[in-house]
């Protein structure tokens, strides 16, 4: 079956110390397989608008498009199942000009925008499609690695060696993103795929917590509770409260275990069990 694994997730938002209001907003379908994460920008509510809209109006899309997970084989498509970056973008692409259409329809919203971050497990990989600093990673056999690069004027400079990577966390303009859904009709998304292997982890994240804790951090916490997604979690979101909390943060967990039909004993072994 093209998704036998079992995926497990985790997924938290928190205000963080210092905002009044939470502009994060997360969504997550274990049933198909999919995570979605937002991070808000504009005043008053407007962030919060932005990211809720986005967030709702891809996880609508693509609950849509996408077969649940482990019904490929025994339900028959009437067409064939575009490729899953295609989908990601055209969804994407709805949540930008929903916003666009709802910032022009009410003064109160004008200039709103939102970062975002999606991510999609089937056939052995993740494909993941991000516009903004909203990051994902991925921890497999004790390492962790940054999959997105953000879409921000810091990357820019870290990427033309103006800023030393080890000091981006001080930068000034660290929250200054070059592109966000929203903000206008040329939006571009930057999606890629990755294989995986039973037992990775993959961590999406607003800039909430990737601003308040390094590299290393992100992963002894996640190292030290692997065995449960949630308390790793909670401890991630404690972690970056504890170091300011200067933003809201949005924490998603995922894991790919064994396959259900891995899991189950062989005949052989069944028979040994029963006569034993």
């Amino acid at each position: 079956m093209a998704n036998d694994l079992r995926l497990e997730f985790a997924a938290r938002t928190d205000t963080g110390r210092v905002r009044q209001q939470n502009e994060d907003c997360i969504a997550v379908s274990p049933s198909h397989g999919f995570a979605v994460l937002a991070d808000g920008m504009g005043g008053y509510s407007a962030g919060e608008v932005a990211s809720s809209m986005a967030a709702e109006v891809v996880r609508v899309a693509l609950e849509q498009e996408l077969v649940p997970r482990g019904v490929e084989e025994r339900v028959p498509r009437e067409a064939p199942m575009r490729p899953v970056g295609q989908v990601l973008n055209d969804a994407i692409q709805m949540a930008n000009t929903a916003i666009l259409e709802a910032a022009s329809a009410e003064a109160g919203h004008a200039g709103m925008g939102t970062t975002i971050i999606v991510a999609v497990f089937g056939n052995h990989a993740v494909t993941i499609a991000h516009v903004g600093d909203s990051r994902a990673y991925r921890l497999r056999r004790g390492e962790l690695v940054q999959l997105t690069r953000d879409h921000s004027l810091l990357q820019e400079q870290i990427d033309a060696g103006l800023v030393h990577p080890e000091w981006a966390r001080f930068a000034q303009n660290k929250n200054l993103v070059t592109r966000a859904v929203g903000v206008g009709p040329d939006m571009e998304v930057e999606e890629n795929t990755y294989s995986t292997e039973p037992g990775d982890t993959f961590l999406l994240c607003s800039d909430g917590l990737s601003d308040m804790l390094t590299h290393a951090e992100i992963l002894t916490a996640l190292s030290e509770h692997e065995s449960s997604l949630e308390e790793a979690c909670n401890v991630l979101i404690e972690l970056a409260n504890a170091n300011g909390g200067y933003d809201n943060i949005s924490v998603i967990l995922m894991r790919e275990g064994q396959s259900a039909i891995e899991d189950e004993p062989s005949l052989l072994g069944r028979i040994r069990k029963w006569i034993s």
